[in-house]
């Protein structure tokens, strides 16, 4: 009966785990990251984007279709030109929309895109379980895959058309090799099949997502702590160096991509730490891990009362968690466990650390990179959990689990973890009147500016159909200005632009980096048309947008 019951129980963790990220997954519009997920896995680069034209939103949808010639090696390529990402996710996206797509069931691009970081994250859940039932118990393994189906980071990765949940799930199978080799050194034995299977985990991620460096360095030094406890011969601590350092020996024919990457400017967005700051965001972080109410984009009256719920809870858990690692660091029977899993999230934070305050780089401003220390903060969260006495262990189970829940439910409803830039606000802020022909003009500098142009581009696309259904005239128009010489290039080639077929318009000028004053108060589109700045339709979200209202000249 208790056999039947747990795995009746892990079964329920992953169905509700799959309604979670599966809900609603084409709800939002893709974001700037995941367009160019969409580019890349696609088989198209910036190259098919109009550049200098002014179309209708709807000329976009051809760049978004699956270029069926394209292969790994091609798309490798473009990745090694235009991004600063490894190639594996890529190849992996191409062939599961090419699957998708060409399947009987039909699905949007957006769910499709979508769709295979869900099924990692599903797959990361399996796994957790596993890692924690061979490192410390059956409970203990169901409570970690109960934690993560609900917790609202792992819906928010697993909605993510990016390439977050892959490495979440090889870093958890990574961890269940650490668990093993540990588990090897105190028994003075050698699994070459372990050390092997541990070795293929990490080429993999490496060539998956860069961070995966910080993994196998932090493995490795957990590895040093555990040989230094165990004290065992020479002969072993020799294989022990020789597997380390195999990842890195195949992952030689990219080292070189790797270092190009590492300084081109599409990293350029992560700010300089401020003093203290980057502290409180992990701790922010790790909140975020079990609890998120609405407080983005939220009146006064509800953001604190939420954010004061939400801290309160963070507190009260923190003090369980606190009180139930005691207890499986002083076991016998799970000191061990804890040891490296405790090790190895301490290294990652540390090189995060390293990365801030050396390097420059303030990374805890964007929490999905906590991806890389998640699976043993999640096992480490259960394990301690379920090392606390009777009915104050089910109650805080119960609390934590239904805690994730509700706030997984904000997160697949679009009112927790919004999308960076978030196209779908913007959408609707320059559709307030329908009634009125709509212009966008986004400037550029980069490829990033224009990947943020498309994701706004893909949202207005999203939320006016019925405008573009009958009659190209009435159908939004979209176009990428150059502003690589200047902002005064822009407002020139503004005035150069088509004369409109309807009056009045509203035109939204998309500046990254153009402080409100500094757009001109009138523009010209056309010798005809004069716009006046609407000084109560400026919006800022990661780039100003302002609003400016068109009419014919007398």
């Amino acid at each position: 009966m208790k056999f039947s019951r747990h795995y009746l129980s892990l079964a329920i963790a992953l169905a509700i785990a799959t309604t979670l990220r599966f809900w609603n997954l084409e709800l939002k519009p893709l974001w700037l990251d995941e367009v160019i997920t969409a580019l890349f896995s696609l088989g198209k680069t910036y190259e098919n984007i109009p550049l200098d034209l002014l179309l209708p939103v709807t000329s976009f949808r051809d760049i978004f279709t699956l270029n069926p010639a394209t292969n790994c090696p091609t798309i490798a390529q473009n990745i090694i030109k235009y991004s600063t990402h490894p190639p594996v996710f890529f190849c992996l996206m191409h062939a599961w929309v090419e699957i998708v797509l060409n399947s009987p069931v039909k699905h949007s691009l957006v769910w499709v895109l979508r769709s295979l970081p869900a099924l990692f994250g599903v797959s990361a859940i399996v796994s957790i379980y596993y890692l924690n039932r061979i490192a410390f118990s059956k409970k203990a393994g169901l409570v970690s895959a109960a934690v993560m189906a609900v917790s609202p980071f792992a819906v928010y990765l697993s909605q993510e058309a990016r390439h977050y949940t892959l490495p979440l799930f090889l870093i958890t199978l990574s961890l269940i090799t650490l668990i093993q080799i540990q588990q090897d050194i105190f028994r003075l034995q050698r699994r070459l099949l372990v050390w092997l299977t541990w070795v293929i985990i990490n080429s993999i991620g490496l060539y998956v997502h860069y961070f995966f460096v910080l993994v196998i360095f932090a493995e490795i030094a957990t590895i040093l702590v555990l040989l230094y406890q165990a004290k065992p011969k020479v002969k072993y601590l020799l294989i022990s160096a020789s597997f380390s350092l195999l990842p890195f020996l195949l992952f030689l024919p990219w080292l070189s991509i790797l270092f190009g990457h590492s300084n081109r400017s599409e990293t350029d967005w992560i700010s300089q730490p401020e003093h203290l700051i980057p502290f409180a965001q992990t701790l922010l972080g790790w909140l975020l891990m079990v609890i998120i109410l609405p407080v983005e984009s939220q009146p006064l009256w509800l953001a604190i009362p939420a954010g004061i719920l939400m801290l309160t809870f963070g507190i009260w858990l923190g003090w369980q968690v606190i009180q139930g690692m005691r207890q499986i660091w002083q076991n016998p029977q799970t000191h061990l466990a804890t040891l490296t899993l405790g090790s190895f999230t301490i290294f990652v934070l540390l090189e995060f650390l390293a990365i801030i305050y050396i390097l420059g780089k303030d990374i805890t401003v964007a929490p999905r990179y906590n991806f890389v220390y998640y699976p043993s903060f999640c096992a480490l969260l259960a394990a301690s959990l379920v090392a606390r006495d009777g009915e104050k262990k089910r109650s805080t189970i119960n609390y934590l689990i239904l805690a994730g829940l509700i706030s997984s439910i904000f997160v697949v409803n679009g009112l927790a973890f919004e999308k960076p830039y978030n196209p779908q606000r913007v959408a609707k802020n320059m559709l307030q009147e329908r009634s009125i022909p709509l212009m966008v003009v986004m400037a550029y500098k980069d490829t990033q500016d224009i990947a943020l142009g498309l994701s706004f581009a893909l949202g207005i696309d999203k939320f006016q159909p019925k405008l573009c259904q009958n009659n190209n005239e009435t159908c939004p128009k979209f176009a990428f200005l150059s502003a690589t010489y200047g902002y005064q290039t822009v407002w020139e080639s503004i005035a150069k632009l088509p004369k409109p077929s309807k009056i009045p318009l509203n035109l939204w000028v998309v500046a990254p980096g153009l402080k409100r004053d500094n757009y001109p108060e009138k523009l010209a589109i056309s010798p005809q048309t004069n716009c006046t700045k609407d000084l109560s339709a400026f919006y800022r979200i990661g780039v100003p947008y302002q609003k400016y209202k068109c009419h014919w000249l007398n």
